[in-house]
């Protein structure tokens, strides 16, 4: 369990196949405790294990339905990654409650300024839609964020300062691609509701409400 708020930007030092899926090490910058084996760490939003670790890295590995329902598998060493270790009972909620299960990957659409400010609009897939409400939060690449504006097809974010100095998304820009994972509580209420998630073929259609 995490909560979006990111502890640091590390960078991928090295990647490669292993069992069909992928082994990735990463940076750790700054000072950081030693890792476990075993522990979670999210890389971009996506929850992975620790298998190895030194001082100031981990290597962790990537499955096969890993790297197809995120941008892992696109990265290159040297690629920035926003990285947030497992929440303690004791720690702070500064975001939202954040699984690193990623729903799918959307692909930014436009970025503006506004004042210190930066607009992030973002595509929506169609089979997410229902999961995402205004005001609502949203994790994108890891970090906890509040759904600014909402269309059909689409969704904006509001960038912080803050959020632009300590994350890879300050660096986003039209065409790249993004992890997401939608609020747990919105998919159990639409599970609760009767809904499920569209398959393959309605990702082409249009938007549908959660109890489609």
């Amino acid at each position: 369990m995490f909560s979006g708020m990111i502890a640091a930007v590390g960078r991928l030092r090295a990647a490669r196949a292993s069992g069909g899926g992928m082994r990735l090490e990463v940076e750790w910058p700054g000072e950081v405790g030693s890792f476990v084996g075993g522990e979670s760490v999210a890389v971009n939003g996506a929850c992975l294990t620790v298998a190895a670790a030194g001082p100031g890295w981990f290597a962790a590995d990537a499955s096969p339905e890993t790297l197809r329902r995120t941008t892992l598998g696109k990265l290159r060493t040297g690629s920035p990654v926003n990285l947030e270790r497992a929440l303690r009972l004791s720690d702070r909620l500064g975001g939202h409650l954040v699984l690193g299960h990623v729903d799918g990957v959307s692909r930014v659409s436009a970025v503006r300024p506004a004042g210190a400010f930066t607009v992030m609009r973002l595509a929506l897939p169609a089979a997410l839609a229902a999961e995402v409400a205004e005001k609502g939060s949203i994790a994108i690449d890891g970090v906890s964020l509040t759904v600014s504006a909402l269309g059909v097809d689409w969704f904006e974010v509001a960038l912080i300062p803050a959020t632009i100095e300590a994350t890879t998304l300050g660096g986003r820009r039209p065409g790249d691609e993004v992890n997401l994972e939608t609020d747990v509580i919105a998919k159990y209420v639409r599970r609760a509701a009767g809904g499920s998630r569209p398959g393959l073929s309605t990702l082409l259609g249009a938007f549908g409400d959660a109890t489609d």
